[in-house]
């Protein structure tokens, strides 16, 4: 039913898209979807309480209330926090904005709507993008596409409805990223890698974080696989950091949505010249940055303290991102980066001196050599780092895995890893740390 859901969903979306560049479009859909979700938990939450107070055997109900004492009941902001619902003011209301889709000003209506939202819920303060007054779509466009979000319901609070949204929203990111191409893997790691990067790593408590976080997803199935292993969301603090602006609020809305306590720093900007967490130490960092940087370095990093290995070359960031990780693990932490296989054996600039240092440092714990064609934006192979803050087992070994003939062709020009393929990387991994496999 889902699959269909998100099929049709994507299909109405698509052919509406027109001429507008994928890149914007995806922003205008997804916080639709979003809005549609807050406002349905709301008045779910609101239906849910409105038969509560009106309940003569209930402990809140005032025998001689009136009609006025019940409103205010409904109004106490505290009955939706709770649940973690967030408040929606009246004017904000997803069928006050269906009402009026076709109107000409729908656009600044909407823009309007989450200005309020914002204001009443300061979670959400400066994550939600209002951009639809100056949207451009076709006359009556927007108001189809308002149409197409309101077939969608999130008509329970709780886990139910963000189980829901969350797989309508990862499955528009990852079409939206193939859409996209080479721009697509600025914001989404394809699922089946991620799910690779968090098997391996295990992260069950503490503190995750993702130096350049996209649209969130590493957090995202981080909380998935602790549920899956008998934890629960909020075993884990997210931490991450984004330096382009629409991507931010992306994951900021992405952790919304799932009820996951987050912070992303308090604005996007570039990790390097003004990291944001400098103070923290993780237990677990994931990370998927972009591939060979050339004009990431900046006059200021000279001597910087994450270099403890070397200063990274100025022409290629592989390394930056490799030493910020271990910079930014607990003792007892653990990395998992993925990056372009030239990494394992680049010697041009210092690259082949500093990664000699890491593994003497013993570093180095497991190295994934990965098959090309994972990736919405480039057809190089890739290969996955884990590193250690401290090596308690196996020390002064690396285990090298070779999964460049794993994976399966799910289109012309894409592979996807499967379960088992997942499965089967990890459980090496487990076993030779002696720890016991996953089920």
């Amino acid at each position: 039913m889902i699959e269909d859901i998100k099929k049709t969903l994507w299909a109405t979306a698509d052919k509406l898209r027109a001429n507008m560049d994928a890149a914007e479009y995806k922003h205008v859909v997804l916080g639709l979807i979003f809005l549609k979700f807050i406002s349905d938990t709301f008045q779910t939450r609101r239906t849910e309480l409105t038969g509560r107070f009106a309940d003569p055997c209930d402990d809140y109900y005032i025998q001689d209330a009136d009609t006025a004492g019940l409103v205010c009941e409904l109004e106490d902001r505290d009955y939706y926090r709770e649940v973690n619902v967030f408040w929606v003011p009246e004017a904000a209301r997803w069928e006050n904005l269906r009402a009026q889709a076709k109107q000409p000003d729908i656009g600044k209506r909407i823009d309007d709507a989450l200005t309020l939202i914002e204001t009443e819920n300061p979670k959400l303060k400066g994550i939600l993008d209002k951009r639809y007054a100056r949207v451009q779509l076709p006359d009556g466009e927007l108001g189809e596409l308002v149409d197409m979000v309101s077939t969608i319901g999130f008509g329970t609070t709780g886990q139910s409805a963000r189980d829901l949204l969350g797989q309508v929203y990862e499955y528009f990111l990852g079409q939206f990223a193939s859409a996209e191409g080479k721009r697509g893997g600025q914001f989404y790691t394809p699922a089946s890698i991620v799910k690779t990067l968090v098997a391996v790593m295990a992260p069950h408590q503490g503190q995750v974080y993702d130096p350049c976080c996209g649209s969130g997803g590493m957090f995202v199935q981080s909380e998935k696989f602790i549920e899956a292993h008998g934890g629960k969301i909020g075993d884990v603090s997210i931490y991450g950091q984004e330096s382009n602006h629409t991507t931010w609020r992306l994951a900021a809305m992405n952790l919304a949505i799932r009820g996951i306590d987050f912070n992303l720093g308090k604005e996007p900007t570039d990790t390097f010249v003004r990291n944001q967490h400098t103070d923290l130490r993780a237990d677990f960092v994931l990370a998927n940055p972009p591939f060979n940087i050339s004009d990431w370095w900046h006059a200021s990093l000279e001597g910087d303290p994450r270099w403890l290995y070397g200063t990274p070359p100025q022409g290629n960031a592989n390394y930056a991102w490799l030493q910020h990780i271990l910079y930014h693990l607990k003792p007892g932490g653990r990395g998992g980066i993925v990056l372009a296989n030239g990494s394992m054996s680049s010697s041009q600039n210092s690259e082949g001196n500093i990664r000699r240092a890491m593994v003497e440092a013993d570093k180095v714990e497991v190295m994934v050599a990965m098959p090309g064609q994972l990736f919405f934006n480039t057809q190089i192979p890739a290969c996955l780092w884990f590193l250690v803050k401290e090596k308690k087992k196996r020390q002064g070994e690396v285990l090298f895995i070779d999964a460049r003939k794993l994976g399966t062709m799910i289109s012309r020009v894409q592979i996807e890893f499967t379960d088992a393929d997942i499965k089967r990387i990890a459980d090496t991994v487990h076993a030779w740390r002696g720890e016991i496999p996953l089920v």
